[in-house]
């Protein structure tokens, strides 16, 4: 699940225009009323968007229900982001789409936010992504299986989790997770013995790295079995088995250029669990659980009883991997980090800030491979869509998110260029939409403003 990407959008088919005009003219002859308004055109191009449907039902036929007990596909939604077109492979049970030959039309609402994912709306449990779809069709097929997976995994007990894994955004945090991409990359590589240390490598680096945190074990399990089980669903159904393991070296290969790995560490450490596990039980995924970890399988799989992990053991197995230049390098970025987070710092939390509190009913889009940990408070989103009871926030300059108890408590962003009036308020960075019976009154620092709620 990510926020994605706004695209330019296809030129809707002459055909599909043809069939919605006709569809009018008939409900007028069968039923006698007056003209209807033909069905709104889209800019979606709905024989390719067919196309796509198709190549995931094929895709989902191929795969038999091997992966998971279960069909992948299902509902689908492709919306085009810009303009909240979407065009879905199945009717709604609300009856908000309009029929255009095989596919069905209509707009997703406001309040619904746009990304990859997936999510209930109109009565309907779908995998939504966003349109155009990737062009490559290896890139197409892991995306949409990808998705898939995020629709059905509640049905087979691994329920979404969104941690912030903000140790991952500190320097230890980064080596070691590196040092452990490194490990699975040889060890995805080879066989024999040096398979086996590269494993027990990997494994060592992992351990560590969640003894220096508290709570990382739980974030980063919790992670990897939402995102990195998914990525790894998008592989193993979308290559023949001998181009698997090359597709999930590339991407660890590719991980560390990513901005932060709080968030997207998962998309590269899980299909390479997944595979490694697949080498040695073909059957690990049917007892897995909302506890399981991937590392704690694998060392099970393989039989790998693990030395007590100390300093100078996981110190001598980095010198295995270039342990030195990657330590460089991250106490460089480590010295820009701190100092970005000094200006995130006066400008999200030391004020003027305007405070959202989030209630059980938000739902939030965002990029993750952007976010930026600041120091125990929370995490900046650069990017942030946020739905609540109370409207809609849209921040493209920056916002705080605070968690309490496991989940996301509230939203800080500088305080409105002015003082707040009527149901749209727009500040440095953002705009907020206010629902009815919602405004904004200042907070007790100077300067600061809070959400207040009008009863009836």
């Amino acid at each position: 699940m990510c926020y994605g990407s706004s695209f330019r959008t296809s030129t809707g088919s002459g055909r599909a225009r043809a069939l919605l005009a006709l569809a009018g003219w008939l409900s007028v002859c069968v039923h006698g009323a007056a003209p209807l308004a033909a069905p709104p055109e889209t800019g979606i191009d709905l024989e390719l968007a067919a196309s796509h449907f198709a190549e995931a039902r094929a895709i989902s036929d191929r795969d038999g229900g091997d992966t998971w007990g279960r069909p992948l596909f299902g509902p689908m939604l492709l919306v085009d982001r810009a303009t909240r077109e979407l065009v879905a492979n199945v009717a709604d049970g609300h009856g908000a789409l309009q029929r255009a030959d095989d596919l069905f039309i209509g707009r997703l609402p406001d309040e619904v936010n746009c990304a990859n994912t997936a999510v209930d709306w109109a009565g309907v449990h779908w995998t939504m992504m966003l349109w155009p779809l990737p062009e490559d069709s290896a890139q197409r097929a892991r995306l949409m299986m990808h998705e898939s997976f995020h629709r059905i995994q509640d049905k087979i007990g691994l329920s979404m989790a969104n941690p912030d894994n903000a140790h991952l955004d500190t320097r230890e945090g980064r080596i070691w997770l590196q040092l452990e991409w490194r490990a699975l990359h040889r060890a995805l590589g080879s066989d024999g013995e040096s398979r086996r240390t590269a494993v027990r490598d990997a494994l060592s680096f992992r351990t560590w790295r969640q003894r220096l945190f508290d709570g990382a074990a739980d974030g980063e399990r919790a992670l990897e079995l939402n995102e990195g089980l998914a990525e790894y669903t998008g592989i193993r159904t979308a290559h023949p088995e001998k181009r698997r393991t090359v597709v999930a070296r590339s991407a660890l290969d590719a991980g560390p250029g990513k901005t932060t790995f709080m968030r997207s560490f998962a998309y590269v450490s899980g299909p390479a669990y997944g595979l490694l596990l697949d080498q040695a039980d073909p059957h690990w995924r049917s007892s897995l659980d909302q506890a399981s970890d991937l590392g704690a399988l694998l060392a099970q799989a393989w039989k790998i009883d693990l030395p007590e992990t100390t300093e100078a053991g996981v110190q001598r197995a980095a010198q295995r991997y270039d342990a030195s230049s990657l330590i460089d390098a991250e106490t460089e970025r480590d010295r820009s980090r701190q100092a970005q987070a000094e200006l995130d710092r006066r400008r999200l939390i030391e004020g003027p800030i305007l405070m959202l509190t989030l209630t059980e009913d938000t739902r939030y889009s965002f990029n993750p491979g952007n976010l930026r940990a600041l120091g125990g408070v929370g995490t900046v989103y650069p990017t942030l869509r946020v739905t609540d009871r109370w409207g809609i926030l849209d921040v493209d300059g920056g916002a705080l998110m605070t968690r309490a108890e496991g989940r996301a408590s509230g939203v800080h962003v500088p305080s409105p260029r002015h003082p707040p009036d009527g149901q749209r308020v727009v500040g440095d960075g953002w705009i907020l939409t206010l629902e009815p019976g919602w405004s904004l009154e200042a907070a007790d620092r100077p300067g600061d403003y809070r959400l207040r709620s009008h009863p009836d």
